[in-house]
């Protein structure tokens, strides 16, 4: 079932984002924030849970790409899904929700940065209509090792951009 966030989910936000961190094909990350940190960095609308009974499976949120105002429509996005319910199409469902909730709030445009041996979060970005818009060599470290994201893009068909 999907859900909006509430406050009372961040434990569990956190504890899916440190199983990304730990995959090192999720995030460059390699700790997690503070749920304050977290909190103020992601948009406050979009932001959704699956749940089967009362646990959380995975989150979806989105941050915005910039403090410009010519980019308020362009958002990044960003899904986790608990390691042990990897391939039960959470993400698709998750997915759903947030594109159809950001375009309720203007949002025009939607951004991924995805390692390219994350092929699992590659295809679920190509089903939602996501193109590939380049890839970024050597963008940063992790671990010591110079990593490449593929950066993938989704314009909205509500806005007639």
């Amino acid at each position: 079932m999907i859900r909006e966030m509430l406050p009372g989910a961040s434990n569990r936000i956190l504890e899916i984002f440190q199983m990304g961190v730990e995959t090192r094909n999720a995030t460059f990350e390699t700790s997690v924030p503070s749920w304050s940190e977290w909190d103020s960095k992601h948009l406050r609308h979009s932001r959704f849970v699956y749940t089967e009974g009362d646990q959380i499976l995975g989150w979806i949120a989105l941050s915005p790409f910039s403090a410009r105002k010519a980019y308020e429509g362009v958002a990044e996005i960003s899904v986790y899904i608990d390691t042990e319910s990897l391939g039960k199409g959470i993400g698709t469902e998750l997915m759903n929700a947030v594109i159809a909730s950001s375009e309720q709030e203007g949002v025009w445009t939607l951004y991924s940065h995805v390692f390219p041996e994350n092929i699992a979060t590659l295809r679920l970005h190509t089903k939602f209509g996501f193109r590939i818009i380049g890839i970024r060599e050597s963008i940063a470290q992790l671990d010591g090792q110079w990593r490449d994201t593929v950066l993938l893009e989704r314009r909205s068909k509500k806005t007639g951009v």
